[in-house]
């Protein structure tokens, strides 16, 4: 990472809720497209999650605890603060003199941007303005949240202007939290009503209706870029009588995770 961050652009986007077991999936049976013609291997990396749900996730993240790896580690980290001792801090990890990630890139040259999705990001009460005031520019309207089913495009007209203004000599870090698969999903499936309610399947749904605009974002992106797709948490519909995340569940805990260079 020390060769990457100050020569690439950076981007970060979290698929919200999204299960590890569909996304999978998905990308097995050729619905992700998009993904997986991106993914190496065309393959989603088995991790686990810094949190069980969404503030906690990108709180960790934001800190430079990405998902770690579901195998025996130690696991090296991409970017870490600096903090003595560290274990997982390695001579390939980017170390910043910061508490949080954005703050640590933009002391190295980087505007930070972020668009959000859920209602962690949505500025309207201080516990949501808590993860975007960690960037020097964010944005949230109720078009990108939980109950519009055309957000992500939503949010990706918002990235295609913020693109326009930004400086060609200026280094980008942006982070893009994809509210579609979070609950409701219920309106991606064909043929489901409001009283069918979310379900596993609803859910794949809402993935394949992200990996249909994802191309439009990455388009956007200038290159070299590169770029980090993952989940911050899963949720259950229904296992051991489980519904949603916060729980310490195997749907919850265990997420797909990506990372690639946009060239």
């Amino acid at each position: 990472m020390n060769e990457i961050v100050g020569s690439h652009d950076l981007l970060l986007v979290t698929l919200d809720t999204l299960r590890y077991d569909v996304a999978a999936e998905l990308a097995a049976s050729g619905q992700t497209p998009t993904l997986t013609g991106l993914l190496p291997g065309g393959r989603w990396e088995r991790r686990h999650s810094p949190g069980s749900f969404t503030y906690a996730a990108h709180a960790a993240m934001l800190a430079g605890f990405l998902p770690t790896p579901a195998r025996p580690g130690p696991h090296p980290r991409l970017f870490a603060a600096r903090f003595p001792g560290s274990e997982t801090t390695a001579k390939t990890t980017w170390v910043f003199d910061a508490a949080d990630l954005p703050t640590g890139l933009a002391r190295g040259g980087y505007h930070t941007v972020c668009v959000g999705g859920v209602g962690f990001f949505n500025k309207r009460t201080p516990l949501g303005s808590v993860l975007p005031n960690l960037f020097a520019e964010s944005h949230w309207e109720p078009e990108f949240g939980v109950t519009e089913p055309a957000s992500l495009e939503r949010q990706i007209d918002r990235v295609e202007r913020t693109m326009a203004r930004l400086p060609a000599d200026r280094r980008l870090f942006l982070l893009l939290n994809v509210s579609a698969l979070h609950q409701p999903n219920w309106f991606y499936l064909d043929g489901a009503t409001r009283e069918d309610g979310d379900t596993r399947e609803s859910h794949a749904a809402a993935l394949r209706y992200v990996d249909r605009h994802l191309g439009r974002l990455f388009d956007l992106m200038r290159r070299p870029c590169f770029v980090i797709v993952c989940s911050d948490h899963g949720t259950a519909y229904g296992e051991d009588g489980h519904v949603g995340h916060r729980i310490g569940h195997e749907v919850v805990w265990t997420v797909p995770y990506g990372e690639f260079v946009l060239s």
